[in-house]
């Protein structure tokens, strides 16, 4: 089964070794006067995501210092990015994809004598939401108080663009997440380029793309 990992919009360049994904639970446990014991079952919290990453020097797409900046760039500026896995069987028929959107958390970089100039690179994520503000006004019907909604925050803001030529780095998904306001919607876009574009996961630069509406 062959893997690929992507973060930050760009492809994680080995195939990770071990992946975690672990589905907070918040059901309560409450014991009835009667000494029966029951559950309250719960909506699940966020998502903790944890796996070690490989950033070698050599026969890699990029140096280890273009993985960290990204890292870091998204940690400090707390931005939320998308964590997408792709499975596919040794034939190349596609399985089941994971596609969450995430914070990162926290990470560590190490260094090992053994494999010099390679980096190693504990990676904790949490599932991110999005969520916005609204704004109520009051106004008085009769001797009630009535609250309407006059404005919603927006929680994206995407360029608007109908056409796009890619540049090398470029992914599908920052692509989407750029123009459409949403990674996510990196298939649309895959659907509307079909005719110059085989393989989601191949992108070469230069390459003009239709962006859907």
């Amino acid at each position: 089964m062959a893997y690929r990992f992507y973060l930050c919009g760009i492809e994680l360049p080995v195939e990770l070794k071990k992946l975690t994904l672990k589905i907070k639970g918040k059901n309560k446990t409450l014991d009835l006067l009667s000494g029966q014991e029951i559950n309250i079952l719960k909506t699940p919290g966020l998502t903790d995501i944890s796996f070690p990453a490989l950033l070698p020097m050599f026969n890699a797409p990029h140096k280890p210092d273009y993985y960290l900046e990204k890292f870091e760039k998204y940690k400090v500026k707390k931005k939320p990015t998308q964590f997408i896995v792709t499975r596919t069987t040794p034939d190349g028929k596609p399985l089941f994809d994971t596609n969450i959107k995430v914070a990162i958390e926290d990470y560590s970089i190490s260094e090992d004598a053994s494999e010099p100039f390679d980096f190693s690179v504990e990676m904790k994520l949490k599932q991110y939401v999005d969520y916005g503000t609204q704004t109520f006004q009051l106004t008085k019907v009769g001797d009630q108080k009535v609250a309407a909604v006059t404005k919603e925050r927006e929680t994206s803001n995407a360029p608007k663009a109908s056409r796009y030529t890619t540049k090398a780095g470029d992914t599908l998904w920052s692509i989407a997440s750029k123009y459409l306001g949403d990674g996510t919607k990196w298939k649309t876009l895959f659907e509307a380029n079909k005719d110059k574009l085989s393989d989601p996961n191949i992108l070469k630069a230069g390459t003009e793309l239709v962006i859907p509406s």
